[in-house]
């Protein structure tokens, strides 16, 4: 059974001096989770993430560039990303039934991040987009970034809602008080940037885009990023939204969702009761969460799906998503 892991990342040389010549690391302490090993698995694009995948049972990389992307980066974004765009089409040529890959995108200048996003999807075959977040001080709702959410919209191309570290502000109000190390981890993988990504999904609901654009396709990671367990509370917001539809409706329209290397049975259990079957995704988020002796492969076979749902998690549902994309 072919599996495809949707949330696979990566990281280019060139990024990360970009975010070091602005000095990200001091408002942003994700920066420095991706040195060490961390950073010689996110650079690599052959022989040996070929190998950790066979390793780990995982037939097909999703790739994207790991958090924060450009989003802190200014009119220079522009060209990182397609320098970063076409290294990846480089690499799926090189390995086409391996490797496929989701754009990034100059998200400080919306409009030419949609040309680009048309560009990968339209020219060097993407499977949609990923964005962190965030925008400088701007949630992904703002009026100034909706030509991203059209463009994707107009090309049925997905996008992944990746988490990135809270605004400073949250940090010292929530994540602070402790030492350094611990206030950094609470604050990003502990728990802070998962509520982050599922507040940002939110937001779009709350902002009325999926009425805009109602064919818009959004990908939460980590099993819906905290929101579909509390479904049932936030459906009581549709007495004060004012929307065209149900909160509910939204969750089963428009989100798709992935286990990110949370191989729990229970996770995918919730996951699918909000969203249904047909909206779960498989990934691994390599390579953060990678474990080794199959680890991916035997989540899968062992997750207690029946067959045509595992074959929908696995690939199928993948598949269909981005088969009709324009």
């Amino acid at each position: 059974m072919k599996l495809i892991g949707i949330e696979e990342h990566f990281l280019t040389p060139e990024i990360k001096d970009a975010w070091s010549a602005i000095g990200l690391g001091a408002s942003d302490p994700s920066v420095a989770f991706h040195g060490g090993p961390l950073e010689k698995r996110l650079t690599d694009l052959s022989e040996e993430r070929l190998a950790l995948m066979d390793e780990t049972g995982l037939d097909v990389q999703v790739l994207s560039l790991t958090t924060p992307s450009l989003h802190d980066l200014g009119p220079g974004s522009l060209d990182l990303a397609r320098r970063a765009n076409n290294a990846l089409a480089e690499a799926i040529a090189r390995h086409p039934d391996r490797f496929q890959a989701l754009a990034t995108l100059p998200v400080a200048m919306p409009d030419e991040a949609a040309l680009e996003l048309e560009r990968c999807v339209r020219t060097l075959g993407f499977k949609g987009t990923m964005l962190c977040g965030r925008v400088g001080h701007r949630n992904l709702d703002h009026a100034d970034l909706l030509p991203v959410f059209q463009s994707a919209a107009a090309l049925k191309a997905p996008v992944l809602l990746h988490p990135r570290a809270p605004d400073k502000a949250v940090r010292d109000a929530y994540y602070s008080g402790f030492s350094p190390q611990i206030d950094a981890a609470f604050s990003c993988f502990g728990l802070g940037w998962h509520y982050d990504a599922g507040i940002q999904f939110l937001r779009l609901v709350l902002a009325g885009h999926f009425d805009r654009f109602p064919d818009l396709q959004v990908i939460l990671g980590h099993w819906g990023e905290l929101v579909l367990f509390y479904a049932e509370r936030i459906a009581n917001m549709d007495r004060a939204t004012g929307l065209k539809h149900t909160m509910m409706t939204y969750f089963r329209r428009n989100l798709y969702v992935t286990a990110s290397g949370m191989f729990l049975p229970h996770y995918l259990e919730q996951a699918a009761r909000i969203v249904g079957h047909d909206r779960l995704l498989f990934s691994t988020d390599y390579p953060y969460q990678y474990r080794t002796g199959g680890d991916a492969r035997r989540f899968l076979e062992n997750c207690g799906l029946e067959t045509s749902d595992r074959q929908a998690f696995a690939h199928g549902n993948w598949e269909r998503l981005t088969g009709n994309m324009s």
